[in-house]
């Protein structure tokens, strides 16, 4: 007899196995002998013909990007890639691998260190920007939908998912993906809504008790909603974003420094390359 803690499939299911028709199905990758082919085109062929951005938008949503959408999704997974030290993803990855773990234990510690307040709030703007155009389809004007939402976070004492920022008055993370939106001509309603919440908050500034502008993962939010993306694929985004990163700080930290030591986050130095610029061919 099946107990309840029994690994063992239940009698009837080993009786009456499934039948053709009840098979559970996927339509992402396709597997045979010698061949390989996600979403229905040879993975070998994308292979130095896609850039991983578009790869990542044909598994994710199903067909290839066109080229804008494929160059401002690669700016996005660009835009996040690290942001220095003192991140907790970061720091999270970077004990685990002072004791010396594989850089899979280290990168899943930075991954799992992602929530609410860090890098897991662009579902949340998604949500939140949602929240704003629903209003605009009851027949609101978008300022006042905009002003709307702002007043509700003074009263409510929160700062809304994809504001603010503690090292940034003027994210230029931010600041550059609306600039390639505008230019690709991919700024929606999304991006519109949350440079509107933007200025709203910024005549709110005394009452809020600091300035809140628009941070990446605003930005990354409001242009991924524009995009099409599910909620909760904004934050899978980041994630893929993040892990280079990750592993980076990890392979550091393992080739710099002791095992087993204390890591003070504000105790460093930076001393890798000086400023410089991108080669010609790269802008």
């Amino acid at each position: 007899m099946t107990t309840p803690n029994s690994t063992a499939p239940p009698a009837d299911r080993r009786a009456h196995p499934r039948a053709p028709g009840d098979r559970w199905r996927t339509a992402l990758t396709s597997i045979a002998p010698n061949s390989i082919s996600v979403r229905g085109y040879a993975l070998d062929e994308m292979m130095g013909r896609l850039s991983f951005a578009d790869a990542v938008y044909l598994l994710l949503m199903g067909e290839l990007p066109p080229p804008a959408i494929g160059r401002m999704l690669n700016a996005i997974l660009v835009s996040s890639i690290d942001h220095g030290v003192t991140p907790p993803s970061t720091m999270a990855a970077r004990n685990v691998a002072t004791t010396g773990a594989p850089l899979k234990d280290c990168a899943a510690a930075g991954i799992m260190a992602l929530g609410p307040h860090h890098g897991g709030d662009i579902e949340s703007c998604m949500r939140f920007l949602d929240q704003g155009l629903a209003l605009t389809r009851s027949g609101m004007p978008m300022n006042d939908a905009a002003a709307q939402l702002a007043d509700d976070c003074v009263k409510d004492g929160v700062t809304p998912a994809g504001f603010g920022h503690r090292f940034h008055t003027r994210d230029p993370r931010a600041v550059r993906l609306f600039h390639m939106a505008m230019e690709l001509e991919l700024d929606g309603e999304h991006v519109h809504m949350i440079r509107a919440i933007e200025r709203e908050l910024a005549t709110r500034e005394e009452a809020i008790g600091l300035l809140l502008p628009i941070n990446v993962d605003g930005a990354m939010a409001a242009i991924s909603a524009d995009l099409g993306f599910a909620y909760e694929l904004g934050n899978a985004i980041y994630m893929i974003s993040r892990l280079p990163g990750l592993l980076a700080h990890a392979h550091e930290e393992r080739s710099r420094q002791s095992p087993m030591r204390e890591i003070d986050p504000t105790d460093y130095e930076y001393d890798g390359a000086r400023e410089r610029r991108l080669p010609e061919g790269r802008k």
